[in-house]
């Protein structure tokens, strides 16, 4: 065979759910009971490990016919056939509706036999029919709507109805069933173990007394020897493989086509149970007495396949393994089912299937066969097993010329088997070993979390470290996989003394690939393929493996290029040629060089240069060190394959290269069928592996394109005397630019909540005796898919052309990384959308590649805000006040939900709301400096022209005060509290600067603070708080701060009223008598009376009297009140009096001179 020609690629996709809560566990019942042996087998395979229980033995993918969503369903048998997953893989869905998420665990009592499940699409009802035959020979039938798939409540509120078990009376004795199929809801048939079938027609009478199911035998051997029954083992007659259809007569005929193991092609009436024809699956003759040299292996099913079924006619495609293996084509013609007519197309052609190239041995183990609708073009899918390896082959050809291209005009589907590993680890790496590690295992879609718990629990059993699943669940994977690798490497100190960073350096390496080598060789089982499918319609190939599945989807112009480097591009090979010189010529590097390369071409993609091409060239030259690091050996091949002179290149060749970077996809119709989540995680990963390669070609590129500038011997020969080198080498780095944003997005993990309807409706799961699972109400999604995966979808399919799917996602992610794509990368509105999902810290990365424009600048200070990097976010914010203040006539109020409606109407609307909303911003981070510099900045700006400058001059002061009190500049609080207009909220601002200054013992700063036209204000204030004062001893001293105000302001007779309010509060405490000092009659009470008469007799004596309220006067008759208390003039002479009466009152008390009941008056000697 020729070298392989490369028109598709593989985009394969990991199975396991995105959330636990995506998870659904039915237990069905069992009719029969239960026996020892198989609870026991239930038991083992659900005690097997998690990394066994997701691989499936047996998956197969079914698509509906009457119904379009969900279309299609892929079933896979789990935990030693006892478990049947179903889940819907449609890559797009209707509008408005609703993804169809959930997989349906369906757990059996007893094993399944995986080779009778069949599916069926009623015509009259949108559900899907499941009809299972377990060991016990248990016919189980499942009923499930489209909800069952959308809701849980639908299936953990049990089946009901949906469900039903039935043993069919021939199974009871002595029939044993091999294969199930489903021809419609009404009808299944079952092929024997003896070479017969049993056909099971639905008993629609609803009759209780009568079976559900009608049954009828037939059998190829006669109905004597059918009776004698079988012990279980294949007859010879019986089929391997079988298949239904009414070749589109509508039910007019129903013709079951089985290949049986003694070689032969049996047709059978289903309505008569006749056998219409028997042949050699070769239509060769066969001697009997080599019988044994033709029979076929039980286990080889996948031997038939129809296409091109319409009115009575179609094409059957019969696959004979034996030896090499041999395809025959068939054309069928029936009328009504009585007879039919069946006739080799190919009768002189050995249709043998030439396998891939190598020394190994492939094996044919399914293929798949259509025909494009509107043409006579049939094409013919294969897929070949090599162990767990395996290769898709695919040949388009009309039926006149299938002969003549079966042996040339075969094409490759590239399967990338290259094991991706870290890089070598050096000491001047600018990324930790341990950072390219965790990033190369916990990469989006490569490998199962089961699969990586796994790995590690082998690896700490290999190194004898101990480690229990709830310390794992607390610490996280990549903390856990950091610990274990940790144990077992310590920093020690060289013979002199240093400490040796590169033994450590090399001893985690060594443990990282060990743990690495441990992941690979579990995750190996996975990529074993199982079935082949492809859906006629949209012309979706699909290989189902144990525990992935791969999409099959066209190569890109690029793609082509640099898979198929022997074919011409558009009819030279020049393209080819210069774009496998660039890559082969990078892949010569060592990876510190890539590192170097890279780390200078960065700032030349992000930052603008004043230099001039030929500078910028010479720059990444000098610093790159290219023009030593290049040997002879290394430039010679570029030369052999460009030519002396590099005269292969040219302006225009490189216009061609880049141009193929570009495949934008310009749909003609608006997108009306949007992706689903399964869609989505194609494209994702489609772009994922395209965007790699595009990135591998653009940087080989760069370098090879500063090499050729600068390797000639004559001035003359320079290359930038005949191509524009400048103009080239600013394109590639525009394409890496865009390379690198789209590569963060698709490579970047991000935690989304999941929706309503897929939430679990308790905190366990309530399924009839289904196991519990933790709880999961968020899912992973990558950046790609958060932020442009609402913009995905397709046209209306009516509108394009049937069967071009694969192409299709090809172009949509290829349009994802075109430069000029389609789909608009912005990454200030990506940053919007992460700082909404609180991820400030992806946000930041993103930097580099936002412009310098306004609202771009705005967004910057947003991250840093959201970091508490306070002054940089000032910085920005300051920096884009003009262009986000400056009004415009239509504004796109695009945020990603960061903004509001009331923050944009601050926006755009001058400089004084501007600065609002960013003293609100740093408000709500409690960044009062920023919120103090900012306000300032605001009020400078409000003047008569603002609209409604009172209300933001006065929703200024207020943050600006708020500001003030927290970081404690009361000078700052005081001169704006006395500006504030609003005396309502003057007064309140008022009561709080007091309050706290009060609160924090700034009391010699508010008695100096002049509040001009506040000060009765402030005197009424501090009044209130001393007249609400209990205890005047440990609480905040209002009193004496009062005082001090009053004296500073020369009020000696209201100071005077504070004293006497605070003695006669002390002596309500109890207090008054404990001695302060070394004298007895030095109290706190004759203290303040001490102060209070120096106070009266700071004044007139004429004015030395105050005026305090007396008690309140009796209750008057018939009110209930007292009387008001009368005020009470006190003097200066009545207050020494009782100054004097209360030491008199001290001393008697040490003199043991006082009463022993209250009614006695002490005596005073």
């Amino acid at each position: 065979m020729a070298t392989p020609v490369y028109q598709y690629k593989e985009t394969r996709l990991n199975l396991e759910p995105s959330s636990s809560s995506y998870v659904v566990d039915i237990e069905l019942p069992t009719t029969g009971p239960q026996g020892r042996s198989q609870r026991q087998g239930v038991k083992s395979a659900k005690s097997t490990a998690k990394i066994d229980a997701s691989r499936a033995s047996t998956s197969a993918i079914y698509y509906r016919k009457h119904h379009n969503f969900p279309k299609g369903f892929l079933w896979r048998v789990l935990e030693e056939d006892t478990i049947l997953s179903i889940r819907a893989i449609d890559i797009y869905k209707p509008k408005k509706a609703p993804d169809a998420n959930l997989i349906l665990n369906f757990h059996f009592p007893r094993p399944i036999i995986p080779t009778c499940i069949a599916l069926c699409d009623p015509s009259d009802h949108d559900a899907l029919s499941i009809f299972v035959v377990d060991t016990a020979n248990q016919l189980y039938s499942l009923f499930l709507r489209p909800d069952s798939f959308r809701k849980r409540s639908f299936v953990e509120t049990g089946l009901g109805d949906s469900f039903k078990i039935y043993q069919p009376h021939a199974f009871r004795n002595f029939k044993h069933p091999y294969r199930l199929i489903a021809v419609n809801n009404e009808q299944l048939v079952a092929t024997l173990s003896d070479g017969g079938h049993l056909r099971l027609d639905k008993n629609i009478s609803h009759n209780a007394a009568q079976a559900p199911w009608k049954e009828t035998f037939y059998n190829a051997k006669g109905w004597f020897r059918s009776l004698l029954g079988g012990s279980g083992t294949m007859d010879i007659k019986a089929a391997a493989a079988a298949v239904q259809t009414d070749l589109g007569t509508n039910n007019t005929a129903s013709l079951l086509f089985t290949v049986c193991l003694d070689h032969h092609l049996r047709i059978w009436n289903l309505f008569s149970g006749q056998i219409l024809e028997v042949m050699d699956l070769l239509n060769a003759p066969r001697d009997p007495q080599e019988t044994g040299k033709w029979q076929l292996e039980a286990t080889q099913t996948n031997l038939i396949r129809f296409m091109g079924v319409a009115g009575g006619k179609g094409t059957c495609i019969t696959y004979s393994p034996i030896g090499a293996g041999e395809f025959k084509f068939w054309t069928m013609a029936t009328n009504d089912g009585s007879r039919i007519a069946i006739t080799d197309m190919y009768p002189n052609d050995h249709l043998v299937p030439v396998p891939p190239l190598g020394s190994d041995v492939w094996t044919l183990a399914d293929f798949s066969v259509s025909e494009r609708p509107g043409t006579r073009e049939s094409r013919i899918w294969l897929l070949w097993k090599n162990n767990m390896a395996y290769r898709v082959q695919e040949l388009a050809s009309e039926a006149p010329d299938l002969a003549t291209n079966w042996k040339h005009g075969w094409r490759t589907v590239f399967s990338d088997t290259v094991t991706p590993t870290a890089q070598e680890s050096g000491p001047s790496d600018p990324i930790d070993p341990t950072e390219k590690w965790l990033q190369l295992i916990l990469f989006p879609g490569r490998f199962p979390k089961a699969n990586i718990e796994a790995a590690l629990s082998a690896y700490e059993g290999a190194i004898g470290r101990k480690s229990s699943a709830s310390s794992r669940n607390s610490q996280g994977l990549a903390e856990s996989i950091c610990a274990a690798i940790a144990s077992t490497s310590s920093l020690n100190k060289t013979s002199s003394g240093d400490v040796d960073h590169e033994q450590f350096r090399n001893s985690s390496e060594m443990q990282w690939r060990k743990f690495y080598r441990i992941l690979l060789e579990l995750d190996k089982p996975r990529g074993e393929a199982l079935a082949l499918s492809y859906e006629p319609e949209s012309g979706m190939p699909w290989v189902v493996c144990a525990d992935n599945i791969s999409a099959i989807r066209a190569c890109g112009e690029l793609e082509q290029i640099v898979h198929n480097p022997q074919v011409d591009f558009e009819g030279s090979k020049s393209v080819p040629t210069l774009v496998t010189t660039g890559i082969n010529f990078a892949e010569g590097f060592s990876e510190s060089m890539l590192q170097s390369c890279h780390s200078v071409f960065r700032p030349e993609m992000f930052e603008e240069s004043s230099k001039s091409d030929q500078e910028r060239l010479q720059f990444v030259l000098d610093k790159t060190g290219l023009w030593r690091q290049v040997t002879e050996e290394e430039a010679a091949p570029v030369t052999d394959a460009l030519g002396a002179n590099f005269e292969l290149v040219t302006t225009r060749l490189y216009d061609e290269v880049l141009a193929s970077f570009d495949e934008t996809w310009y749909s003609q119709h608006a997108i009306e069928l949007p992706l689903t989540e399964f869609g989505r995680k194609i494209i994702v990963r489609g772009v994922q592996d395209l965007a790699e390669l595009y990135w591998n070609i653009c940087f080989s590129h760069l370098i090879l394109i500063v090499h050729m500038e600068f390797e000639y011997d004559d001035e003359k020969d320079a290359l930038h005397n005949r191509v524009e080198v400048g103009v080239i080498y600013r394109n590639l780095l525009v394409i890496l630019k865009r390379l690198e944003l789209v590569r963060w997005l698709a490579n970047t993990q991000l935690m989304t909540p999941l929706p309503k309807a897929d939430r679990t409706s308790s905190a366990t799961n309530s399924s009839p005796a289904g196991p519990k699972r933790q709880v999961e109400e968020h899912r992973p999604i990558t950046a790609l898919e958060g932020n442009v995966g609402h913009l995905l979808g397709l046209p209306d399919l009516q509108t394009i052309t049937p069967g071009t799917m694969p192409s299709i996602i090809t172009r949509i992610v290829a349009d994802l990384c075109a430069p000029t794509s389609n789909v608009e990368l912005e990454p200030q509105f990506i940053q919007c959308g992460l700082l909404v999902r609180d991820r400030a810290d992806l946000a930041t990365e993103l930097t580099p590649f936002c412009d310098q424009d306004p609202f771009s600048t705005y967004v910057q200070g947003r991250v840093r805000l959201a970091l508490k990097d306070f002054t940089t976010a000032a910085t920005y914010f300051k920096k884009a006040a003009y262009g986000m203040s400056v009004p415009q006539a239509n504004v796109e109020k695009h945020s990603s939900g960061l903004l509001d409606d009331t923050e944009w109407n601050l926006l755009y609307a001058g400089l004084p709301r501007y600065y609002a909303h960013i003293v609100a911003l740093f408000e709500q981070q409690k960044a009062y400096s920023s919120v103090i510099e900012f306000a300032r900045l605001a009020l400078q700006f409000v003047n008569s022209k603002t609209d409604d400058a009172d209300k933001v001059r006065t929703e200024l002061q207020c943050r600006l005060f708020s500001g003030a009190i927290s970081t404690s500049q009361f000078e700052l609080a005081h001169s704006t509290v006395v500006g504030i207009r609003d005396r309502a909220l003057q007064h309140s601002c008022l009561r709080a600067l007091i309050q706290r200054m009060c609160d924090n013992l700034h009391n010699s700063e508010l008695v100096g603070l002049t509040f001009p036209g506040l000060q009765g204000a402030v005197d009424d204030i501090l009044a209130q708080y001393c007249q609400d004062t209990i205890d005047v001893i440990t609480g905040v001293p209002y009193h004496q701060i009062l005082y001090a105000w009053r004296i500073k302001r020369n009020d000696y007779r209201g100071a005077a009223v504070v004293l006497l309010d605070r003695i006669q509060k002390l002596r309500q405490l109890g207090e008054g008598d404990q001695v302060t000092g070394d004298d007895i009659l030095d109290t706190a009470v004759t203290r303040q009376y001490l102060m209070l008469i120096n106070v009266l007799s700071c004044v007139d004596p004429k004015q030395a009297w105050i005026t305090i309220k007396g008690p309140a006067g009796p209750v008057r008759p018939g009110t209930g009140n007292p009387d008001i208390a009368k005020r009470k003039v006190v003097t200066l002479a009545d207050i020494r009096k009782e100054y004097q009466d209360e030491l008199d009152r001290i001393a008697a008390i040490h003199n043991d001179q006082f009463g022993f009941t209250a009614d006695d008056e002490m005596e005073i000697l």
